[in-house]
């Protein structure tokens, strides 16, 4: 049934746009952490549309304030009052941890990350910007001069003065042998000498946990660290929350707070889940840095009533659930099995991640060279399963993604593991 999809998707799409498996399926309906294909084939999801739809499928809270908006009004703009929109950013900015919070809307996180970076050079009055090695933070102009990973860098043209600093892996390269504390001592002083080769830098921008990237991550406390250097130098600090926000790594609501030593960022990004699938992004930051800009600007499509509608249901419901809880308890007890799975399999580097956000990295048997073709075939020796999940990574895209609705149950879990165990094994 999809054949005749897939030729029209080549036909008029563009060649670039990816799709997953050989022979690319349809989604068609969801509930819960399942969705159905156009043949009528079951998966459990671990995936979650690249981590958007972050409570469930069809969740009834959320489609029932997507159904009501719409039957009241769909658009208007933010050239009008926007009850829907005040309210959620009401919330966000209080959950922000940023003092004297404002919120602007948008429909991505690529959109978001934009909104950032314009304000940070703004503020500053500079177009230098820091980012991580291995960082993904869109697709944008902007958004791809300071993405850090090959794969997704389409041009090496930019409006932005890039300039890329060590510690968003941990696990490779020059100071992968170093202890936690020491590999945070040598990122600092990577940072301190590097601002001594600058001139006025406007922001680092970091995802506490890199995405695309393949689930890696620095040491806690790096970023606190990092922070320190920052301030002397008067440079803001945008985190992007685009994935780990919202409760995902279970042991804190945003990723930032695993280097909140050192307080709040200055600006702090956020898209996918919140919405549960609707499009939604946005920022959030201090009111000076906010309002920095001296001509008007509105957002035709970001906060609209539809999607504030769903944003405000969806994070009752996170909250009142206590989604971060399970994210924990249950992300615990799947990254375990997943170590206890891939321990004996040579093809296996490393597992990662924290709460509902997992990574397996994998290589050639018996060295540390990705192993591109083996977590293509995983991926669709997991489908064949029945389980969706996803890859990335910044050496050839050799990690499979592991991120499920953070309303998975522990029957779930263990099922998924299972499903993923017989693909490991399969390749």
């Amino acid at each position: 049934m999809t054949r005749p999809l897939y030729d029209r998707h080549r036909a008029v799409l563009p060649d670039w746009l990816a799709l997953y498996y050989r022979q690319p399926i349809e989604i068609t309906h969801g509930e819960g952490r399942h969705v159905w294909d156009a043949d009528g084939n079951k998966y459990l999801d671990f995936f979650g549309g690249i981590l958007t739809t972050m409570t469930a499928h069809a969740l009834p809270e959320v489609t029932k304030a997507v159904a009501e908006q719409a039957g009241r009004i769909i658009h208007s703009s933010t050239l009008y009052l926007n009850r829907q929109m005040v309210e959620l950013a009401e919330r966000i900015a209080q959950l922000s941890g940023i003092p004297h919070a404002r919120v602007f809307f948008t429909t991505s996180g690529t959109e978001a990350n934009d909104t950032a970076l314009l304000l940070a050079t703004a503020y500053r009055g500079s177009n230098q910007i820091l980012a991580m090695r291995n960082s993904y933070h869109g697709r944008s102009f902007s958004a791809v001069g300071i993405t850090g990973n090959h794969a997704w860098s389409p041009t090496g043209l930019s409006p932005l003065q890039t300039l890329y600093v060590h510690g968003g892996v941990r696990a490779r390269g020059p100071y992968a042998h170093l202890s936690d504390s020491q590999f945070i001592e040598a990122c600092v002083a990577d940072l301190e000498d590097l601002l001594g080769h600058t001139r006025n830098v406007a922001a680092l921008i970091a995802e506490p946990i890199q995405g695309v990237g393949g689930f890696t991550s620095p040491p806690d406390g790096l970023y606190a660290a990092f922070r320190e250097v920052l301030d002397r130098h008067g440079i803001l600090w945008i985190t992007d929350e685009v994935q780990t926000g919202w409760g995902r790594t279970g042991d804190h609501f945003w990723g930032w707070q695993a280097h909140g030593r050192s307080g709040p960022p200055d600006l702090l990004t956020f898209a996918k889940g919140i919405g549960n699938g609707m499009s939604i992004g946005g920022v959030v930051a201090r009111a000076e840095v906010m309002n920095c800009l001296d001509s008007n600007s509105i957002s035709t499509f970001g906060g609209s009533p539809v999607t504030m509608a769903a944003g405000l249901a969806n994070l009752s419901y996170v909250l009142e659930h206590d989604l971060q809880g399970n994210a924990r308890r249950v992300g615990g007890l799947l990254i375990e099995r997943l170590r206890a799975i891939c321990a004996q399999l040579p093809v296996v580097r490393e597992v990662r991640g924290r709460g509902l956000m997992a990574g397996i990295e994998l290589v050639h048997p018996g060295t540390d060279r990705a192993n591109p073709e083996a977590a293509a075939a995983v991926l669709e020796a997991a489908r064949e399963g029945g389980l969706l999940i996803g890859k990335g990574g910044g050496h050839d895209t050799s990690v499979l993604r592991i991120a499920p609705p953070l309303t998975l149950t522990v029957a779930e879990a263990e099922e998924g593991a299972a499903l993923l165990e017989r693909a490991l094994h399969a390749v």
